[in-house]
């Protein structure tokens, strides 16, 4: 299976299941002498990890990440990084009745189609579990862009329900479980998510992040563009549908005076009066903060019949069973920092490769 591994200088392979004995991560073109410890990874995986609240997957993992290379004396080598996190809380039974069936809306029926065969368990390497990997590996990212870059994301919508951006708190994100920057909003979507779960079914979800003090100059004109970098990163997240940069589909709608940032000089720096381009132009970074939003589809394993194939043919029906999210995008919060965080990271790698002075 080609396609686990992404970046350039600053790659990552993922590799395992959702429900075999472990999952990891294999991240390579890391410099040498940096400082890196478990903890250091600890702390973002035990952000993304479920169970946490009733609005995500009781699936109990500690995911505790262990460093089996690349690292010596608390210090990285310049060796491939390998991390590895125990699957502790399987339950492959749960999923023995869907053996034979395609789960709509998941990619049960295409990987049969390509392969011949598909692990049912849990969606295997398709499930939302192999996301933790990408965690790992963006906490890696973070320690090779340094304290002076910022990621941070929030929730901005569940179903039908959007937070209003005049009270936009970045303080109560960490106050609630749905990452949400708007506090009358989250107890909104609290009792909303009630009543999904009750009723048996399940939410998308906008996810939206922002990297703050990354320098002008990252990316790579023209078909590496730091845009169609971060798009793609965040596209191979599971169950994302839609990206957008900056203002991205309410440009359309901007006149041509309203759409440009203008820029002005303050205190001998340039100065951006607006940023509908989310901190990038032609592909390479303004010094603006960059903006990424991404829509990630309502939880399609939902416990109601629906309709289907099985893999000789016949039409039947499907009910899912198992542990699953309402609304997955809650957990996709961290997934997208951490996209984020390893696109930067392969391209802050790139401008020094050139001789960048950043």
């Amino acid at each position: 299976m080609a396609g686990n591994s992404f970046g350039t200088l600053f790659r990552f392979t993922t590799w395992g299941e959702s429900h075999g004995p472990a999952i990891g991560v294999v991240v390579d073109g890391v410099p040498p002498r940096i400082p890196l410890a478990e903890s250091d990874i600890q702390h973002w995986l035990d952000r993304r990890r479920p169970g946490q609240s009733r609005y995500t997957t009781q699936r109990r993992e500690p995911d505790e990440v262990k460093i089996l290379s690349g690292v010596f004396e608390g210090q990285t080598t310049g060796t491939p990084i390998q991390l590895l996190i125990e699957n502790v809380d399987q339950r492959s039974k749960d999923y023995r009745n869907i053996a034979d069936r395609f789960r709509p809306g998941h990619a049960d029926y295409t990987y049969w189609k390509k392969y011949g065969i598909r692990d049912y368990r849990g969606g295997g390497r398709a499930s939302a579990r192999e996301t933790a990997s990408r965690v790992a590996a963006g906490a890696v990212a973070r320690k090779v862009l340094g304290s002076t870059i910022s990621i941070r994301g929030a929730l901005v919508q569940i179903g039908p329900h959007t937070i209003g951006r005049k009270t936009w708190d970045w303080t109560a994100v960490e106050e609630n479980p749905f990452w949400c920057p708007d506090r009358k909003m989250a107890a909104r979507w609290a009792e909303y998510l009630d009543g999904v779960r009750k009723a048996g079914s399940s939410a998308g979800a906008v996810i939206e992040i922002v990297a703050s003090g990354v320098p002008a100059g990252l990316g790579e004109p023209v078909y590496d563009k730091l845009d169609g970098d971060l798009a793609s990163a965040m596209m191979t997240i599971n169950a994302v549908k839609g990206v957008e940069i900056g203002a991205g589909m309410a440009a359309a709608a901007l006149s041509g005076e309203e759409n440009p940032d203008e820029i002005r000089i303050k205190d001998g720096k340039p100065v951006f009066l607006s940023n509908n381009a989310g901190g990038i132009l032609g592909g390479i970074s303004t010094g603006q903060e960059i903006v990424v939003r991404f829509a990630v589809k309502p939880t399609s394993s939902i416990p109601k019949p629906m309709r289907t194939i099985d893999s000789e043919g016949h039409e039947v029906e499907i009910e899912t069973h198992g542990r699953h999210d309402p609304c997955v995008g809650i957990r996709a919060v961290p997934v997208g920092e951490a996209m984020m965080a390893v696109v930067l990271a392969d391209h802050l790698l790139r401008y020094r490769a050139i001789g960048g002075a950043v």
